[in-house]
């Protein structure tokens, strides 16, 4: 089970049970709120488009549920959300996996149509630079699982005329490119044969390689590989989540650091900390004993999970457990190598105290500025870090081409 995506928040909230004493507030200073109102704050991943194409709302605008919207960015100072081409493991190998792509694309570029007055899709670090002094809200894209370019380098090209800027090679199951760490079948050990043409391919192109979700061996083979930086477009740390290969290893983060490249925490409680994951066992568990007794239809299983959750209230993480991932990563590989990759609208009502949407990074602001972090620092880990890593992809693409 992955609590990924596909439920509605306000359902998640009454299903986990989480009591209201359990949010409380930062006080944001002025300084916070002009660091994040004054700078590019880059978001690695945002699942909008899923999010719209699951259930269409107008994010121009206010919206009711979900995590983005214009006016909350506004408020958050967050200018480049990259939005997260998601194509579900359940699509691999099917025609079906790239017309979903297609469509997720179409829909980032229906927003900007919408409105050109407050949004613009980024294809370069340069879009980005020029539409935040414009005062637009840049889109640069990502596609989360590379099941769509279906073997073909065509597709890769394609994607990238469309405005794909990073692929995340395999997301919860190995795919014809990558295994993944959710993934118990390790069919290529690693990368496949295609995977391994794909690395040199996209490092050419000018496609950032993502590796959040992939294995450790597939990681690994990358970091060999590449020419250029790669990132973690949404991975935490694995030292605060023993056992959860999702997240990164020190031994990982050191081989990133070598490579350059960055790792863009991820806000989700489940990758924050040994709590949060427990509770998300815990629950698969008992669900799975419940499943084994009899038959059961899906309003039984409903029913258990929900009194499940009445019983054993989730475990939210904090801002503060959020700031420790940062800590560790600047104090294994320095400053230049984190930054946010959020995972808004990708992880239901699991998000930390504190950091609830997009409107929430002047916290996030706040609590570096209150653990000592200078004005420079978070500047880069806010956005300059991975402008950075894209700078120097897109400059060896243009050297080979």
């Amino acid at each position: 089970m992955f609590f990924r995506h596909r439920v509605v928040k306000a359902a998640v909230t009454l299903a986990l049970g989480v009591s209201a004493s359990c949010v409380h507030a930062i006080e944001v200073s002025d300084k916070a709120n002009k660091l994040a109102q004054k700078n590019i704050i880059v978001d690695g991943h945002i699942d909008v488009p899923y999010r719209v194409h699951d259930t269409w709302v107008d994010v121009t605008r206010a919206t009711d549920g979900g995590d983005f919207d214009y006016p909350r960015a506004r408020k958050g100072g967050l200018n480049a959300p990259f939005m997260s081409v998601y194509v579900p493991a359940s699509l691999d190998n099917s025609p079906e996996s790239t017309q979903l792509a297609h469509q997720l694309i179409d829909l980032v570029q229906a927003m900007v149509y919408r409105a050109p007055d407050k949004f613009a899709i980024a294809t370069s670090v340069e879009d980005v630079r020029q539409q935040f002094e414009k005062g637009l809200i840049s889109l640069p894209m990502g596609m989360e699982n590379g099941s769509p370019i279906q073997g073909d380098m065509a597709n890769l090209e394609h994607f990238y005329q469309r405005g794909i800027r990073y692929i995340t090679l395999a997301h919860s199951q190995s795919n014809h490119i990558s295994d993944s760490s959710y993934d118990l079948r390790r069919q290529w050990k690693g990368l496949s044969p295609f995977g391994k043409k794909l690395v040199t391919a996209m490092n050419d192109i000018g496609m950032l390689i993502d590796i959040s979700h992939v294995s450790d061996d597939a990681f690994h083979q990358v970091i060999a590989q590449t020419k250029v930086p790669v990132i973690a477009s949404h991975s935490s740390l694995r030292s605060f989540t023993p056992g959860f290969e999702r997240n990164m290893s020190d031994d990982m983060l050191t081989k990133l650091g070598e490579n350059g490249g960055i790792v863009m925490i991820n806000f989700g409680s489940g990758f924050v900390s040994k709590e949060a994951r427990q509770w998300r066992d815990g629950l698969a568990k008992a669900t799975n004993a419940f499943l084994r007794k009899k038959e059961n239809t899906k309003a039984d299983i409903d029913e258990f999970e929900k009194q499940y959750r009445e019983e054993n209230l989730y475990p939210y993480s904090s801002l503060d457990e959020v700031l420790d991932h940062i800590d560790h990563v600047v104090e294994l590989i320095g400053i230049d190598h984190v930054g946010i990759g959020s995972d808004f609208d990708g992880v239901g009502d699991s998000l930390p105290t504190d950091l609830k949407d997009v409107a929430a990074y002047p916290n996030l602001v706040q609590g570096l500025l209150n653990r000592g972090y200078s004005d420079e620092d978070i500047v880069k880990l806010l956005g300059e870090n991975f402008l950075r890593v894209w700078s120097e992809v897109e400059s060896y693409a243009a050297d080979k081409n």
